[in-house]
Parts: structure tokens; sequence; C-alpha cells
């Protein structure tokens, strides 16, 4: 039975479904509510009439005989003799959708607004044509911009006014294709992960062409610079992290490598120049859920250290298109579904769900976050760049 939208009619309604919840979808021995899915949570029929989770059932079951007692009643069975409760596990599927609304309901109530407020907003279709890449120039925090327009990266200052473009549709070195994602290395090289001829290409901060990195990909998606500056590129098609050492004074290629294999639909990715951390955003491609997504996150010498998925940050159901980090090395994702743009903490520890942006951005595709606490978001929604801070009045004073 696959999972519906379910919908409360009424307060009575409600409060029905929440007893429901508590007295027929909970194990009374864990008090963990029944899962539907293959896990330890499926509700199991005892032999007396009872009802407890399968994990339960092990846990309460001898090792030599595999008998147990019923909790409730005392009464004497086999493990084997217990059997799934179908009628729950058909409840649980058919009101599931409606607790896990609720619960990310209450949260959100919990939470609050976000904490970052709109200062400012710039490009809008004409001159931004859906956009997929954003970051910014370390010293002059100038903002660049990779999209689909006649040229394929335009630069703004800070405040939004138009400086320049470059990368004009083609293949050459100096063009660009299809851009899927752009940084800025610390030394202000610009990177550009182009689909359409399957490369990387590197630009001066003026624009001109420094290199072209072919013949290594099927899909380059994601891109970040470390301090070192080191690429990292992913590739959706093949699963795979790539690092490519570049010297970038001659433009030549001193090494290449796939350093992570095997990931799933990899796409965005950002290197914490804290900690040395690097987080990948895997898509999962399910079909029940084709927008689920996870992170990975990865030590400087590629050791798989967290996986951060939909159950470790439920009941949120964050459907991630974009990650960085601020300058204390916490995570920040962009979740292009809902359109929110949350704070994970310090990913060393547990995830700390801080909500920095509730409102304003319709498809957010692209996050920076600045040295100066401020929040640079790429809406690909309505095409446009825009600038959030924790304090509208402080930056606009610093900006006279």
């Amino acid at each position: 039975m696959s999972e519906t939208s379910f919908t409360i009619p009424s307060r009575r309604a409600e409060e029905i479904l929440d007893e429901i919840h508590s007295n027929l979808l909970e194990c009374k021995v864990c008090f963990e509510t029944f899962s539907s899915k293959p896990r330890a949570r499926r509700p199991r029929n005892l032999p007396c009439g009872h009802v407890i989770c399968l994990g339960c059932v092990c846990a309460l079951s001898q090792a030599a005989s595999r008998c147990l007692e019923c909790p409730f009643c005392r009464k004497q069975c086999d493990q084997g003799g217990t059997y799934e409760c179908q009628i729950l596990i058909d409840l649980q599927e058919m009101i599931g959708s409606y607790f896990l609304q609720k619960k990310t309901r209450d949260l959100e109530r919990d939470l609050g607004s976000g904490v970052m407020h709109l200062h400012h907003t710039f490009g809008g279709w004409g001159p931004l044509i859906n956009p997929t890449g954003v970051a910014v120039f370390g010293a002059s925090q100038d903002v660049l911009v990779a999209h689909g327009g006649h040229e394929r990266v335009t630069v703004y200052n800070s405040r939004g006014q138009f400086l320049r473009s470059f990368g004009r549709y083609g293949h050459d070195n100096f063009e660009i294709c299809h851009p899927l994602d752009v940084t800025v290395s610390p030394g202000d090289h610009i990177v550009v992960t182009d689909a359409g001829d399957r490369s990387v290409k590197v630009f001066s901060s003026t624009g001109s062409p420094v290199a072209t990195i072919s013949d290594l990909f099927q899909l380059p998606w994601g891109v970040d610079v470390d301090l070192l500056w080191n690429i990292r590129v992913t590739d959706a098609e093949t699963g795979t992290l790539w690092r490519i050492v570049l010297d970038y004074g001659r433009g030549m290629v001193l090494s290449k490598k796939e350093v992570v294999k095997d990931l799933k639909t990899p796409r965005a990715v950002a290197c914490c120049r804290e900690s040395g951390l690097i987080v990948v955003v895997e898509h999962l491609q399910i079909q029940e859920s084709p927008e689920l997504t996870q992170l990975k996150v990865f030590s400087s010498d590629y050791v798989v250290l967290k996986q951060l998925d939909t159950f470790s940050l439920r009941p949120l159901r964050l459907s991630i298109s974009s990650v960085t980090f601020n300058r204390n090395g916490d995570l920040i994702v962009a979740d292009v579904h809902q359109g929110n743009v949350w704070s994970l903490g310090d990913i060393s520890k547990e995830p700390e769900l801080i909500p920095l942006v509730r409102e304003g951005l319709v498809h957010p595709v692209g996050l920076v976050a600045t040295d100066e606490d401020t929040l640079i978001v790429l809406d690909a929604g309505d095409h446009t760049v825009k600038v959030y801070t924790t304090d509208t009045e402080d930056l606009y004073r610093e900006k006279q």
C-alpha cells in the first residue's frame, strides 16, 4: 500500500487519530511507533492476541529455546508462532503520513521563523536565465552566477550592480555550453562545471580561459575548491567524486583522481575550510519519493564519517539542492522542496536544525555563506540572487 496524503477534517477527528496512534500504533513494550517497513518495528501478533513489535519479540525470546512470555498476560509462546499483524501495518500506511505532517508542523512551530531576513534582491528574468550556481570572490565580495544566458557567467558587485559577463555559448575553452555549478578558488580563479561538453573549465578572475579538464566525466555537476586550491567535482552519472590538482599559473593538471566511488547520483559538494570535511549531496532516485536526498560527510582523506538522511533529520523530509559551510564550520543546506534554508550546526556532532530562511524563496538552488555572516541564495524560481542577513539595519549602515 503506497503512502498517500491525509487531510484532517476536524478537531475531533484529529483527537481520534491521536488516540489510535497511542493505543494501537505504538508497541506497549518499547513505546516505539510500529513501522510498515521491513525493520524491527513491524507489529507481530502473539498467539494470545497481544501485539508487540518484532524487535521486542526478539529481545524477550530466550536465546536457547526461542520461547518468550507475553509481557501482558504471561502466556508462553514460541518465537516462530508469532505472525505479522497485517491490519496494523495497513492502518499505519493509511494514516502514517498524517503523523509525519503533524510532527513536522509541531517542530516548525517550536523552531519559529527564520533567523535571517531578506536584505536585497537582484538579477531577475532577462539578466539571469535559469540560474544554476552561485559563488563569491573572497576579497571584493562580488557575486558570480552561472546561468543559461548568452554569456553564461555574470558578475555583480555586493550591491547587485552588474559588472561584467563572460563565457558565451559554445564548446571551446573560452566558451560554456551548459553550466551546472561554479566556485571560486582562494586565488580568485573561477571554476565551472559544464555538462554540455562534460568538462570542468577554469577562468581567471576577469574571465580569461586558464584550463579545460575533459575526458574524465560523464556528467560533471557540483564543484568546490578547498584551501589548498584542490578542485572537487561530483559526477552525477558515474557516482564519483574527483580531486583535481591544477597549476593555475600554467594551466596544467598536475593530478586527477577518483577519490570516492559508488555514490548515489551525487550533485552538490562543499569543502569546509575550517575542518577539511567534505559533504556530498546524494539524490536517492526512489520511485515512491524521488525528491529524497541524503548527505555523506567525508574526512579530508575521504573516510566516510557520517550519513545524514531523512531518518536522522526527521521529522523534516529535506530535499537538499545545495550545501555550504559558514566561517564557523557549520553546515548550511537549502531545501528546494519547501523553499527553506537550514543550518545543521557542527556536523561532527548530532545535527542541530536551525531555520535560517523561512520566507521569500521559491526554488533555492545555490548557497554561499560569506565571512561577514551574510547568506547569498540563488533562487531559480524567480531567477534572482537574494541576500539575507541577521540584522538588516546594521548591514545597511555598513554599506553606506
